[in-house]
C-alpha cells in the first residue's frame, strides 16, 4: 500500500499528525487516546498497515 494511501485513510477516520521521528511520522486517535508510528517509505506492506489502523483503532483499509 502506498503511504499516502494510508495517511489518507488515517485521516479519515479521525486521526491527525502528531510528530515527526527519526523516520517514523506519529499519528494520534484522540477519541481512543492511541498513537502509532507511520514509516517514512513509499510502499508500506500490507500487514503493518493492518497493524498501524488495530494500534489506532480505526478499521483496516
Amino acid at each position: 500500500m502506498k503511504r499516502n494511501e494510508l495517511i489518507r485513510h488515517l485521516e479519515q477516520h479521525g486521526c491527525q499528525f502528531l510528530r515527526e521521528g527519526g523516520k517514523h511520522t506519529v499519528y494520534v486517535n484522540r477519541a481512543a487516546n492511541r498513537t502509532s508510528t507511520v514509516p517514512r517509505h513509499r510502499e508500506i506492506n500490507d500487514f503493518l498497515a493492518r497493524k498501524i489502523c488495530r494500534d489506532l483503532q480505526i478499521p483496516p483499509p
